[in-house]
């Protein structure tokens, strides 16, 4: 397979939604995303043209070599019935044909590995291609559902201008979610959890302290009783 068309198939497997996402936030996501899914389904296409001409090519080899492999045979026939009847000239002229023939199927064999490895390469890319577009397809059906879900569950009316600050919050929030699962491998779930236990164990700290105190207050009377 080209260089080129590898290239391109690497690009769209290491590629991912949510990669394109972080780079894509105020520049028509969905429409990136339908456009990301259109350079998956044409790399597809075109491996699956260069798999259809390996394979015409494998079996065109296949042909040959066992039209070479017939023809040997046949010559082996022909030799033993040259000698058997003294014309060694023909039988020369065979065996001559022989060495071409075997000198030729070593070659043959070689291009029908190297087709055949080509075939299975290409059919690996095929099928993680189309494991990458379903995980393609997948994200951004989830993305449509939940900007449909975000737009039916928003306030309207006089409500409008909190309504925008409420998606500008929860955008920030959605951006530090992303940065945060990406430098700490936590999700945002994880983050909100640890930052809610955070809180608990500051107030618990504090309740501590403050019993401590009044137990000290406390001493600190009866000894002045």
């Amino acid at each position: 397979m080209a260089d080129s068309l590898k290239t391109r198939v690497g690009r769209v497997i290491a590629g991912g939604m949510h990669a394109l996402m972080d780079r894509i936030e105020d520049q028509a996501p969905e429409a990136m995303m339908e456009q990301a899914i259109r350079e998956a389904d044409a790399v597809v296409d075109d491996v699956r043209l260069e798999l259809g001409l390996v394979s015409a090519n494998r079996h065109l080899a296949q042909q040959q070599h066992a039209a070479l492999n017939g023809q040997h045979e046949k010559l082996v026939i022909q030799i033993d019935q040259a000698l058997s009847q003294s014309r060694e000239d023909l039988a020369r002229a065979a065996v001559a044909r022989q060495l071409d023939i075997e000198a030729q199927i070593p070659v043959l064999e070689a291009t029908l590995a190297e087709h055949a490895r080509q075939e299975h390469e290409l059919q690996g890319y095929v099928a993680a291609l189309l494991a990458k577009k379903r995980e393609m397809d997948d994200a951004l059906a989830e993305f449509r559902k939940s900007r449909a879900a975000a737009a039916a569950t928003a306030p309207t009316g006089g409500n409008a201008g909190g309504s925008a600050a409420e998606h500008r919050i929860g955008s920030a929030t959605d951006a530090f979610d992303r940065i945060y699962a990406r430098q700490t491998g936590l999700s945002g779930t994880a983050r909100s959890t640890s930052l809610q236990q955070a809180a608990q164990l500051k107030e618990l700290d504090d309740l501590v302290r403050q019993n401590k105190i009044a137990e000290r207050m406390a001493q600190l009377k009866v000894g002045k009783a």
